[in-house]
């Protein structure tokens, strides 16, 4: 119970600065922008997951549940599985070439391909 406690205040345990306030995530709460405005990332990713690939899909930026829901068109398109965490979306698989022309057909002009 104390570890949740912990990862709640993003390891911080005690500050001796009085005038010391947490800051707070700005980006869960942040407006979700354009398609054409978008920055996103489509790149493989191997690393610490068995040797398996997956599609990473970084750079969004917006409501968290926009997020969930590109990547649930994302998911459906390419015919796999996947999650959304840690403001990233993961395709299973090497799926970029089925994402990026998902993302451009959809308007997501400011895509790069990694």
């Amino acid at each position: 119970m104390a570890d949740k406690k912990l990862q709640s205040l993003g390891g911080l345990v005690y500050s001796t600065d009085p005038n010391f306030k947490m800051e707070e995530e700005h980006n869960s709460n942040a407006e979700t922008l354009q398609p054409a405005e978008q920055k996103l990332k489509v790149r493989l990713d191997k690393k610490q997951r068995a040797g398996k690939a997956v599609t990473l899909i970084e750079g969004f930026v917006g409501k968290e549940t926009d997020m969930e829901e590109l990547g649930k068109k994302l998911k459906s398109f390419c015919g796999t599985g996947g999650s959304v965490k840690d403001g990233e979306i993961l395709v299973q698989g090497d799926n970029r070439d089925k994402v990026l022309q998902w993302l451009l057909k959809n308007n997501y002009k400011g895509t790069k391909k990694m």
